[in-house]
């Protein structure tokens, strides 16, 4: 019997897997080694080979192969379906975030929407092929990826796989489905993004004498009111992508100060800049630098970290095809199905600058993900896995 798409989101979402998001924090709920556990055991009993990949402690990567009817070899086409396994964290959630209720048609949980639905869907889908060997079916891989939330480490050692004489990959695949919250419609470019730190130096002193000090909160002010006028006057000048929009810059964390009666000697904030498909991270950041640099409101010395996430968006230059098969499918079963583009980043970016065309498709909306309630309507879980089988059981590379 093939795998019933709910109940294997509820079994997902009941398996803690949460990123710790680069905090120094650790118990139960963090890391994915829990899902992969999971993801191994039913790889074996579906019969499928499957190889792990450890990317960092308690974090590994697992494939699992469907040898289709022609092998790769002998000219054989080869599908990547790709989920990630880590959610974001908990902080502040109103439901149960492990519960995995069910109710009103939905499914609420840590994960539902981002991304358990989705590799519950393809995991739905490939043992319907695995059970029925569609005679035209292409050899399926099937790749759950580890932090993907922060950073795309998983994403960036798969690629080393196919490159591996020895590993489960019998090649670079043709093509990859990568799952995300797309509401059943097929992104074909996204946004890129490149993230990092910024200090600012001061000189504590005790607060009743403030003078003597030089406050680090003070200064980075002004820095960020110049980052703000950066996001409204200059980020929207820098292009524009038909289906992606316009760049964008935000600033995401601010911390400083020891304690309210000393005058802080530092200050940091996170930035990030949201990248056209084809803008180049490092080049994006040069841009603010140099344009903190230049302004006179800034006087002193602005510290600026390497980023630590540097990541390319996804250009529709290679895999607009590849979008209008996964779309013609879609629409057979879901009329109205569109290529699109989003402002978010996903794994697709990753594979497709790696040579794989890479399309983005999955159950469920964006506007729930990470949120307090996560939730996911089980209606789209049933037709997301439908799409798949269809379109996995005669695939041909474009």
């Amino acid at each position: 019997m093939p795998l019933d798409p709910v109940q294997t989101l509820c079994d997902l979402v009941r398996i803690p897997s949460v990123n710790p998001m680069g905090r120094d924090v650790d118990g139960p709920e963090f890391f994915e080694h829990r899902v992969t556990d999971y993801l191994q055991a039913l790889f074996t009993r579906l019969g499928l080979p499957w190889q792990r990949q450890t990317v960092e402690p308690r974090r590994d990567n697992i494939v699992a192969r469907l040898d289709g009817a022609k092998p790769p070899k002998a000219g054989g086409t080869v599908l990547m379906l790709e989920a990630h396994q880590d959610t974001v964290p908990i902080d502040g959630m109103t439901i149960d975030p492990f519960a995995a209720e069910a109710r009103d048609g939905r499914i609420y949980g840590r994960g539902a929407c981002d991304i358990k639905g989705g590799m519950a869907a393809m995991l739905s889908a490939v043992s319907r092929l695995a059970e029925e060997r569609p005679p035209a079916m292409p050899t399926i891989l099937v790749v759950c990826t580890v932090n993907e939330e922060q950073g795309f480490t998983g994403a960036k050692a798969i690629s080393q796989l196919w490159s591996d004489g020895e590993s489960i990959f019998p090649r670079p695949p043709d093509a990859a489905i990568v799952a995300e919250p797309t509401s059943l419609d097929v992104v074909v470019a996204h946004k890129g993004c490149v993230r990092w730190e910024c200090r600012i130096r001061g000189r504590a002193v005790h607060s009743s004498r403030p003078e003597l000090g030089d406050n680090a909160i003070y200064k980075m002010a002004r820095v960020l009111a110049v980052l703000e006028r950066y996001q409204r006057e200059v980020a929207p000048t820098l292009g524009e992508h038909a289906r992606c929009g316009r760049p964008s810059l935000s600033v995401g964390t601010i911390a400083g100060g020891l304690s309210v009666n000393t005058v802080p000697d530092e200050c940091t904030i996170k930035i990030d800049r949201r990248l056209l498909p084809d803008e180049d991270p490092r080049v994006a950041m040069k841009h603010v630098v140099e344009y903190l640099a230049h302004d006179t409101s800034i006087d002193f010395p602005v510290e600026h970290d390497d980023p630590f996430l540097p990541s390319h968006g996804l250009p529709d230059r290679h895999n607009i095809a590849l979008g209008e098969q996964l779309r013609t499918t879609a629409n057979e079963i879901a009329p109205g199905r569109s290529l699109v583009g989003v402002p978010y980043g996903t794994d697709a970016s990753t594979f497709q600058a790696a040579g794989v065309p890479s399309v983005v498709f999955g159950p469920g909306s964006i506007d729930q993900a990470h949120t307090c309630d996560e939730w996911i309507e089980t209606a789209q879980l049933h037709t997301a896995a439908e799409v798949l089988y269809r379109f996995a059981s005669k695939f041909a590379a474009p």
